[in-house]
C-alpha cells in the first residue's frame, strides 16, 4: 500500500497525543485525567458511572476490564466451544476480503494449527446473541454525541448491523450540573456498543473479523478488546480497528506511573493511501495474532502494528496481556476523536460479517 504508517509509543500525551482505540476509559477516576488520544476502554455494562481516564470522557461503569469509583473488577468467562455460526469449518487459511456482502453459511478457514474456539456468524436474524454480547446504554465515553441504547443493533441476513442514526432522545439522567453525562437534556444521535464481558473471553490466538466501516464525518467505529482484570488502562487495551477523521488506526495500550495515563503503541494508514471510497465500499478483513511475546495487527493481511508485550509492561513491571480479554463492538459518533457528524447525512451503518477466535491446538 502506498501512505505512510506512524508506529510510535506514546505516554500521557494530551488529547492529540496517540492515536487509539475509542479512546475510552475503563472507568477510572477524575475527568480528564488520562489522556491519550485514543483507546477505547471499560465497556462495562452495569455499575456506577465514573469520570474516564482516555480523552477526558467518562466510563459506563464496573462490569468489565475497567473499573468505576476505583475498585479492580474481574469479568468474563473463559470462552471454550463455538456459537452463533451456521458456517462449516476447514483447515485451510486464509481469508477474502472483498466487495460481497454477508457471509452466511461460508466456509470458515481455520490457521494451521490453530482450532476454532469461539466464533459469531451472525446467521440468526434479530438481537445480537445475549450468550455471547452484553449492550452498554446511555453516554458512555468521550464526550461522544451519540445514546448508546438497543435498538441500534440487530442481526439482518448475516450481518451484525450497528446503525447510527440522527433522531433526538430524551437524557433520563439529565440534571443541570455535574459532568456532560448530566448537563445534556438530550442526545441528538443514537448508536449502539456491544461487548462480551463476562460471557466470552479469551487469551491468546488469532482474532479475525471481517466488516464494513462507515467513514463519513463523524463516524468512529471500533473493535477492540480489554483486559478482564485490573483498572484501566493497567488492564491492557488493545484497539485491532478503529476509524476517524479519515485515518484507520491499531493500538496497544498498557499503564504508567501516571493512574489513568495510558502509554500508547499506535499505528495510523491514511484513508486516502487505502483507496478512499473503494475501501469504504467493500468489506474488509482485521486480524489480531497475540502469544505470550507479541500482538501483531493486520488489515487485509497487511501489517498494521507489532508491539513486544515486553515493550508493553506497567509501571510495576507486570504485563497486562497475559490474562484474558473480552470483545468489543461499538460505532461512536464525534465526541473527542470522531468529527462533526453534523453534515452527514443518517443512518450509517457498521456492518460485521462475523467475528472468530482461534487458539493453537
Amino acid at each position: 500500500m502506498a501512505g505512510a504508517m506512524l508506529s510510535i509509543w506514546v505516554a500521557g500525551c494530551g488529547s492529540n497525543g496517540g492515536s487509539a482505540g475509542d479512546s475510552n476509559t475503563a472507568g477510572a477516576a477524575s475527568s480528564g485525567a488520562g489522556t491519550s488520544n485514543g483507546g477505547a476502554a471499560n465497556a462495562g455494562t452495569g455499575g456506577t458511572a465514573a469520570p474516564s481516564a482516555g480523552n477526558g470522557g467518562t466510563s459506563a461503569g464496573a462490569a468489565s476490564g475497567g473499573l468505576a469509583n476505583g475498585g479492580t473488577s474481574s469479568a468474563g468467562a473463559p470462552g471454550a466451544g463455538t456459537s452463533s455460526g451456521g458456517a462449516a469449518v476447514d483447515g485451510s487459511s486464509g481469508a477474502s476480503a472483498g466487495s460481497g456482502g454477508s457471509g452466511g453459511g461460508e466456509t470458515i478457514t481455520t490457521p494451521p494449527g490453530y482450532k476454532l474456539v469461539w466464533h459469531d456468524e451472525f446467521d440468526v436474524d434479530g438481537p445480537p446473541d445475549p450468550k455471547n454480547w452484553r449492550f452498554e446504554t446511555g453516554f458512555v465515553r468521550n464526550e461522544e454525541d451519540q445514546w448508546y441504547q438497543t435498538d441500534n443493533a440487530s442481526v439482518q441476513g448475516g450481518l451484525l448491523v450497528i446503525e447510527a442514526r440522527k433522531e433526538t432522545v430524551q437524557n433520563p439522567n439529565y440534571t443541570g450540573t455535574g459532568d456532560w453525562k448530566t448537563t445534556r437534556k438530550t442526545a441528538a444521535y443514537t448508536s449502539s456498543s456491544i461487548n462480551t464481558s463476562g460471557l466470552q473471553s479469551f487469551q491468546y490466538g488469532h482474532f479475525e473479523m471481517r466488516a464494513r466501516i462507515p467513514t463519513d464525518a463523524g463516524m468512529w467505529p471500533a473493535w477492540w478488546t480489554l483486559g478482564v482484570s485490573g483498572e484501566w488502562p493497567s488492564n491492557g487495551e488493545i484497539d485491532i480497528m478503529e476509524y476517524y477523521q479519515g485515518k484507520v488506526l491499531a493500538n496497544v495500550a498498557c499503564g504508567t506511573a501516571t493512574r489513568y495515563t495510558a502509554k500508547w503503541d499506535s499505528a495510523t494508514k491514511q484513508l486516502s493511501a487505502l483507496g478512499g471510497a473503494s475501501f469504504t465500499s467493500a468489506f474488509h478483513i482485521w486480524t489480531m495474532d497475540w502469544d505470550d511475546q507479541n500482538i501483531v495487527l493486520n488489515l487485509d493481511g497487511q501489517q498494521m502494528n507489532t508491539t513486544a508485550l515486553s515493550a508493553a509492561l506497567n509501571a510495576d513491571g507486570t504485563s497486562p496481556f497475559k490474562q484474558k480479554d473480552y470483545i468489543l463492538l461499538n460505532l461512536a459518533l464525534g465526541g473527542q476523536n470522531g468529527g462533526d457528524p453534523s453534515q452527514t447525512t443518517f443512518p450509517k451503518r457498521y456492518e460485521v460479517d462475523y467475528v472468530r477466535v482461534f487458539q493453537k491446538q
